[in-house]
């Protein structure tokens, strides 16, 4: 699973690439919390015999048409198009996809614990999860693996879904992979499957002395665990937090980190719908961060419960809100069972900040598309790229609940600081080898066939040793390590090899920051993701500017 966002990180480099990323966020941007009664009564007339039609239509389609139907597919798609025709986050959900849907939000899956990338139709290890079945076996970043139980995989055409069928499976089974290591014959390992952590925290450092820097990619059941961890015993006078691309997750999660934050007594969060009575969620006073600065950072993708967290630092003027306006998603969603295990996830409720803002968008019931195309709009409109194109309704004011400043509801949370989307460096082909894969794929090639070069000069990093240590062997990568001409000139060659001519004036334009993203994705296929986003912020003006304003108490005023 990759989950490089922001630059190659968020491959919202094309308006395509922003839609499928939000497609993605919502399908696990519910808010689980229980407040319809699951055992509901079916003793409504009109209810029942609308039930009754429904299943007298299905019968006499498996006994009475002229053609063998699928009747369980036909009632399947029934069910779907049902609930298209609510609002854009009621859902169905098929038995088959009931687990998928929830291992990210759980924390973990079963498997053999590796990162991988399918380069020239190869599967190839990016990295190795820490503790995992397949560092016991010594399995390590830049290893292909060529077979699994005796059969070959590679230059078979592989696809994502048919990698997971072969690495995924439950705990304790055993798989056999024919590995091929750079220089050496291909070797067998046999590797017994274990429960693997999803961590939804991807990076968190000490950015600066005494600030520290959290990325949380979505809200799940170890989020807070995994948020907390990184500071304990730590002495801090500031945080970021960074909420960018962060389609939401579970809603006790976001509460519980809030109230960190908040002083005893504080509203964190109400909610309240047409079949729910109005639940106020408060800060209980036993936070241990309400002394800190924060400084939070939010875009177009951040959703759900990344929101609700915003929306409270804002409104309580807790700290400074960076970015550009999230994606607008304030319905509480329920998932009530069904019999055959399959599940329906129901909108039933909205959720308001403390000041009472609705951060839902507006949206018109069975319109999907349209709701998903006002977001596309955003974009079109240059919303993304200039502050003068936002628009925001008046009527939707609303007073923050210290310091009485202005904020808007009614269609995201708006950061108190605008910063656009930096696309002065774009140009088709730069866009055609990002959106293509071309950059990460010879990214790739090139960081296996010099790995052991890059150890000599750099030292060696390890999941297994220290984080001092691999902290000064990333160092040493990034303070020596230049973009050569040559190494410029083989991924233009195999660029051009891939339909992908750079001209004269796109590399004036795009030059630079294509030596950048060789230089990067050489740091995440060495060193990880965690550090891919170090490398990524030390030139990131949103994280600049959070910096700046928590070092500084008059400019975080």
């Amino acid at each position: 699973m990759t989950r490089i966002h922001k630059k190659l990180r968020y491959t919202a480099l094309a308006v395509a690439c922003i839609m499928a990323t939000v497609q993605f966020a919502f399908s696990q941007s519910y808010l689980a919390q229980p407040k319809v009664n699951q055992t509901v009564s079916f003793n409504n007339t009109r209810l029942n015999n609308e039930s009754v039609k429904f299943k007298q239509i299905l019968f006499l389609l498996a006994n009475a048409y002229v053609d063998t139907l699928d009747v369980g597919k036909v009632s399947e798609d029934a069910m779907i198009h049902l609930m298209q025709q609510l609002d854009p986050h009621s859902v169905y959900i098929s038995a088959k996809d009931v687990k998928e849907m929830e291992e990210p939000l759980l924390g973990k899956f079963e498997g053999i614990g590796i990162e991988y990338a399918i380069i020239r139709d190869t599967l190839t290890v990016q990295s190795v999860i820490p503790g995992g079945p397949s560092e016991k076996v010594g399995l390590r970043a830049g290893d292909k693996i060529n077979s699994v139980d005796g059969e070959v995989i590679s230059g078979t055409k592989l696809t994502q879904m048919r990698v997971l069928k072969y690495l995924r499976g439950d705990k304790g089974t055993k798989v056999r992979v024919g590995v091929i290591r750079r220089g050496e014959k291909e070797r067998e390992l046999v590797i017994t499957r274990d429960k693997i952590p999803l961590n939804t925290v991807s990076s968190a450092y000490e950015i600066r002395p005494g600030i520290m820097y959290i990325r949380v990619s979505s809200f799940g059941a170890q989020t807070y665990n995994e948020f907390m961890t990184p500071l304990e015993g730590k002495v801090i006078k500031g945080l970021i937090i960074d909420l960018r691309g962060n389609g939401g997750g579970y809603l006790h999660t976001a509460l519980r980190l809030v109230n960190e934050f908040m002083e005893k007594g504080q509203l964190i969060l109400f909610s309240e719908g047409r079949a729910v009575e109005r639940t106020d969620d408060y800060a209980d006073g036993t936070g241990k961060l309400q002394n800190v600065q924060v400084a939070v950072l939010i875009d177009e993708n951040s959703a759900s419960a990344s929101e609700i967290l915003s929306g409270a630092i804002q409104d309580w003027d807790r700290g400074i809100l960076i970015g550009r306006r999230s994606f607008g998603k304030g319905l509480v969603q329920q998932e009530f069972p069904l019999q055959d295990g399959s599940r329906v996830r129901i909108t039933v409720a909205r959720y308001h900040t403390p000041s009472g803002r609705v951060i839902q968008s507006p949206y018109k019931m069975g319109q999907a598309d349209e709701y998903y195309r006002k977001f596309y709009e955003r974009y079109l409109t240059g919303e993304s790229f200039n502050a003068d194109s936002i628009k925001i309704n008046d009527s939707l004011k609303f007073k923050t609940l210290k310091l009485g400043r202005t904020v808007y509801g009614g269609g995201g949370i708006m950061p108190d600081v605008y910063i656009p989307m930096d696309t002065s460096y774009y140009s088709k082909s730069f866009l055609a080898a990002v959106n293509k894969g071309i950059l990460s794929d010879f990214v790739g090639i090139y960081a296996d066939s010099h790995r052991k070069e890059f150890e000599r000069k750099y030292g060696t990093f390890s999941a297994s040793q220290s984080e001092e240590i691999n902290d000064r062997v990333y160092s040493n990568f990034v303070d020596n390590f230049e973009v050569s001409d040559k190494y410029l000139k083989e991924f233009l060659d195999y660029a051009k090899q891939n339909k992908i001519e750079f001209t004269e004036e796109e590399l004036q334009r795009s030059g630079e920051k294509l030596k950048d993203y060789l230089k990067g994705l050489i740091v995440r296929n060495l060193y990880g993701l965690d550090y891919y986003i170090r490398y990524d912020n030390l030139t990131d003006d949103e994280v600049r500017f959070a910096i700046d304003s928590l070092e500084s108490p008059d400019n975080l005023e």
